[in-house]
Protein backbone atom coordinates (compact mmCIF):
# COMPACT_ATOMS: atom_id res chain seq x y z
CA UNK A 1 0.00 0.00 0.00
CA UNK A 2 1.66 3.29 -1.17
CA UNK A 3 -0.31 6.74 0.01
CA UNK A 4 -0.50 10.08 -0.22
CA UNK A 5 -2.19 13.30 1.21
CA UNK A 6 -2.77 16.21 -1.61
CA UNK A 7 -5.33 18.95 -0.70
CA UNK A 8 -8.01 17.17 0.79
CA UNK A 9 -8.28 14.33 -0.24
CA UNK A 10 -5.75 11.14 0.57
CA UNK A 11 -5.02 8.90 -2.05
CA UNK A 12 -4.21 5.29 -1.27
CA UNK A 13 -2.71 2.40 -4.03
CA UNK A 14 -3.94 -1.03 -3.27
CA UNK A 15 -3.66 -4.35 -4.63
CA UNK A 16 -6.60 -6.01 -4.08
CA UNK A 17 -10.25 -6.96 -5.02
CA UNK A 18 -12.59 -4.12 -5.69
CA UNK A 19 -15.62 -6.28 -4.41
CA UNK A 20 -14.34 -6.54 -1.05
CA UNK A 21 -13.85 -2.83 -0.62
CA UNK A 22 -15.26 -0.71 2.31
CA UNK A 23 -16.27 2.63 1.13
CA UNK A 24 -19.12 5.03 0.85
CA UNK A 25 -18.43 4.47 -3.07
CA UNK A 26 -17.23 1.42 -5.15
CA UNK A 27 -16.98 2.57 -8.78
CA UNK A 28 -17.60 0.24 -11.85
CA UNK A 29 -15.72 0.07 -15.01
CA UNK A 30 -18.82 0.27 -17.04
CA UNK A 31 -20.46 0.13 -20.44
CA UNK A 32 -22.52 2.86 -21.66
CA UNK A 33 -25.69 0.33 -21.65
CA UNK A 34 -24.64 -0.63 -17.94
CA UNK A 35 -24.67 -4.53 -18.17
CA UNK A 36 -22.29 -6.45 -16.06
CA UNK A 37 -21.04 -9.11 -17.50
CA UNK A 38 -17.17 -9.01 -17.70
CA UNK A 39 -13.88 -8.08 -14.96
CA UNK A 40 -15.00 -5.14 -12.22
CA UNK A 41 -18.70 -5.17 -13.23
CA UNK A 42 -18.65 -8.84 -13.04
CA UNK A 43 -16.86 -9.22 -10.13
CA UNK A 44 -19.02 -6.43 -8.39
CA UNK A 45 -21.95 -8.57 -9.42
CA UNK A 46 -20.95 -11.49 -8.77
CA UNK A 47 -20.54 -10.35 -4.81
CA UNK A 48 -23.06 -7.69 -4.51
CA UNK A 49 -26.07 -9.42 -6.41
CA UNK A 50 -27.99 -8.78 -9.29
CA UNK A 51 -29.82 -6.37 -8.43
CA UNK A 52 -27.10 -3.61 -8.62
CA UNK A 53 -27.29 -4.43 -12.43
CA UNK A 54 -31.02 -4.65 -12.33
CA UNK A 55 -30.83 -1.09 -11.45
CA UNK A 56 -27.87 0.43 -13.53
CA UNK A 57 -29.26 -1.09 -17.05
CA UNK A 58 -33.11 0.71 -15.46
CA UNK A 59 -31.02 4.38 -15.60
CA UNK A 60 -28.90 3.59 -19.23
CA UNK A 61 -28.26 3.97 -21.64
CA UNK A 62 -26.14 6.78 -20.71
CA UNK A 63 -23.54 8.72 -22.50
CA UNK A 64 -19.70 7.64 -22.61
CA UNK A 65 -17.92 9.24 -19.93
CA UNK A 66 -20.84 10.27 -17.80
CA UNK A 67 -21.50 8.46 -14.04
CA UNK A 68 -24.52 7.26 -12.31
CA UNK A 69 -25.09 5.98 -8.99
CA UNK A 70 -27.15 2.56 -7.89
CA UNK A 71 -27.21 1.05 -4.58
CA UNK A 72 -24.88 -1.53 -3.62
CA UNK A 73 -26.35 -4.81 -3.05
CA UNK A 74 -24.91 -7.00 -0.70
CA UNK A 75 -21.33 -4.88 -1.05
CA UNK A 76 -19.83 -3.08 1.81
CA UNK A 77 -20.68 0.26 0.40
CA UNK A 78 -23.67 2.83 0.06
CA UNK A 79 -23.13 3.41 -3.83
CA UNK A 80 -22.01 1.60 -7.19
CA UNK A 81 -21.36 4.38 -9.08
CA UNK A 82 -20.78 3.10 -12.79
CA UNK A 83 -18.72 5.39 -14.53
CA UNK A 84 -18.96 4.58 -18.78
CA UNK A 85 -15.47 4.37 -20.08
CA UNK A 86 -17.01 2.69 -23.28
CA UNK A 87 -19.48 2.01 -25.47
CA UNK A 88 -20.89 -1.79 -26.44
CA UNK A 89 -17.74 -2.28 -28.39
CA UNK A 90 -15.75 -1.95 -25.56
CA UNK A 91 -12.90 0.27 -26.65
CA UNK A 92 -11.80 2.96 -24.86
CA UNK A 93 -9.78 6.20 -24.99
CA UNK A 94 -8.32 8.73 -22.61
CA UNK A 95 -10.92 11.15 -23.36
CA UNK A 96 -13.42 8.62 -22.26
CA UNK A 97 -11.37 8.07 -19.36
CA UNK A 98 -10.43 11.60 -18.32
CA UNK A 99 -14.50 12.51 -18.48
CA UNK A 100 -15.80 9.24 -16.46
CA UNK A 101 -13.39 10.00 -13.95
CA UNK A 102 -14.44 13.51 -13.74
CA UNK A 103 -17.93 12.98 -13.49
CA UNK A 104 -17.76 10.07 -11.46
CA UNK A 105 -16.24 12.69 -8.93
CA UNK A 106 -18.73 15.01 -9.39
CA UNK A 107 -21.43 12.15 -8.49
CA UNK A 108 -19.64 11.17 -5.14
CA UNK A 109 -19.30 14.66 -4.13
CA UNK A 110 -22.45 15.64 -4.81
CA UNK A 111 -23.79 12.46 -2.98
CA UNK A 112 -21.88 13.34 -0.22
CA UNK A 113 -19.68 10.00 -0.36
CA UNK A 114 -16.16 10.75 2.00
CA UNK A 115 -14.40 7.53 0.60
CA UNK A 116 -14.37 5.81 -2.88
CA UNK A 117 -12.83 3.14 -4.21
CA UNK A 118 -11.20 3.33 -8.23
CA UNK A 119 -10.52 0.49 -10.14
CA UNK A 120 -8.07 1.42 -13.36
CA UNK A 121 -10.80 2.55 -15.24
CA UNK A 122 -10.56 0.68 -19.09
CA UNK A 123 -7.29 -1.23 -18.72
CA UNK A 124 -9.55 -4.58 -18.62
CA UNK A 125 -12.25 -5.22 -21.17
CA UNK A 126 -11.33 -2.13 -23.19
CA UNK A 127 -7.53 -2.85 -23.15
CA UNK A 128 -6.21 1.18 -22.36
CA UNK A 129 -2.65 0.91 -21.35
CA UNK A 130 -2.23 0.63 -17.13
CA UNK A 131 0.78 3.54 -16.75
CA UNK A 132 -1.70 5.85 -19.11
CA UNK A 133 -4.71 5.42 -17.43
CA UNK A 134 -3.04 5.84 -13.89
CA UNK A 135 -1.41 9.29 -14.98
CA UNK A 136 -5.15 10.53 -16.25
CA UNK A 137 -7.16 9.35 -13.66
CA UNK A 138 -4.53 10.36 -10.47
CA UNK A 139 -4.26 13.97 -12.72
CA UNK A 140 -8.45 14.33 -12.71
CA UNK A 141 -8.67 13.64 -9.06
CA UNK A 142 -5.56 16.11 -7.84
CA UNK A 143 -7.15 18.68 -10.21
CA UNK A 144 -10.47 17.84 -8.63
CA UNK A 145 -9.47 18.07 -5.70
CA UNK A 146 -7.79 21.23 -6.02
CA UNK A 147 -10.55 23.13 -8.00
CA UNK A 148 -14.18 21.20 -6.87
CA UNK A 149 -14.06 18.89 -3.93
CA UNK A 150 -16.34 19.66 -0.86
CA UNK A 151 -16.88 16.12 0.79
CA UNK A 152 -14.33 13.37 -0.79
CA UNK A 153 -11.36 12.73 1.94
CA UNK A 154 -9.90 9.29 0.70
CA UNK A 155 -9.98 7.91 -2.78
CA UNK A 156 -8.48 4.59 -3.18
CA UNK A 157 -7.15 2.56 -6.25
CA UNK A 158 -8.10 -0.69 -6.03
CA UNK A 159 -5.74 -3.07 -8.14
CA UNK A 160 -6.41 -6.71 -9.28
CA UNK A 161 -2.79 -7.52 -10.48
CA UNK A 162 0.82 -7.16 -9.40
CA UNK A 163 1.45 -5.84 -12.40
CA UNK A 164 -1.65 -2.88 -12.53
CA UNK A 165 -0.51 -2.13 -8.70
CA UNK A 166 3.72 -1.34 -9.83
CA UNK A 167 2.70 0.79 -12.86
CA UNK A 168 0.24 2.94 -10.85
CA UNK A 169 2.62 3.02 -8.11
CA UNK A 170 5.22 3.88 -10.26
CA UNK A 171 3.19 6.73 -11.86
CA UNK A 172 1.65 7.98 -8.36
CA UNK A 173 5.56 8.33 -6.67
CA UNK A 174 6.38 10.96 -9.55
CA UNK A 175 3.40 12.87 -8.57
Amino acid sequence: MLAKKFNKISIEIVQGDISEMKADAIVNAANNHLFMVAGVAGALKRKGGIEIEKEAVSKGPIDIGSAVETSAGKLQAKYVIHAAVMGMDFETNENYIRKATENTLILADKLGVKTIAFPALGTGVGRFPLKLCAEIMLNEIIKFDKEKNKNIEKSFFVLFTKRAYDEFEEVFRKL
